[in-house]
């Protein structure tokens, strides 16, 4: 029995413990290549689908960003280029209203010169004839003095201080164009 001690060597395995190792191996490949190997592939086949479709929902989505950037951009364009013309036509609008404002203001001024002339020459006029008046009665009194005779007939009296006055008016005219 010795002898068959020594034969027995413990790194070796004995026969039966290798056909049972073989056969639970084979059963445990069999198991894992029928139930468990299809779960892991269609799985595996999930995860891709999903990763796939996710790359394609981002790239889409960012297509779809880059559109949306794209027309925010041209609405701001837009926008500027909307608010440039609403600034220039102000400014035109402001400078016609400046313009018709000047315009209001000179025709104003002009009306107010030509109202004062009027009245210049209304008070002038009615100067002139005060000064005439009173002109009339001091030559009429004073020519009456000299003359000895009343001249108060209103008739004559004017007829001899308008004829004294347009002789007055006439030699001024004549004398004012002599010295020019």
């Amino acid at each position: 029995m010795i002898l068959a001690q020594e034969e027995y060597n413990p790194v070796l395995p004995h026969v039966s413990e290798i056909i049972i190792g073989l056969v639970a191996f084979l059963l445990l490949l069999f198991v894992i290549t029928k139930f468990v190997k299809p779960r892991f592939e269609k799985l595996y086949e999930e995860r891709a689908a999903k990763i796939e479709g996710g790359i394609e929902k981002a790239e889409k989505a960012q297509a779809e960003a880059e559109q949306a950037l794209a027309q925010y951009k041209a609405q701001l364009a837009e926008a500027r280029s909307e608010a440039a013309k609403i600034r220039d036509d102000a400014r035109a609008e402001a400078e016609q209203i400046r313009e018709e404002l000047r315009g209001q203001a000179e025709e104003e001024a002009r009306r107010i010169v030509a109202q004062g002339e009027a009245q210049l020459q209304a008070q002038r006029a009615q100067l002139v004839t005060e000064l005439r008046e009173d002109l009339g009665r001091n030559a009429v009194a004073l020519a009456g003095r000299i003359v000895g005779e009343s001249l108060e007939d209103e008739a004559r009296r004017r007829g001899t201080v308008d004829r004294f006055l347009d002789e007055l008016e006439a030699s001024g005219n004549g004398a004012a164009g002599a010295r020019k």
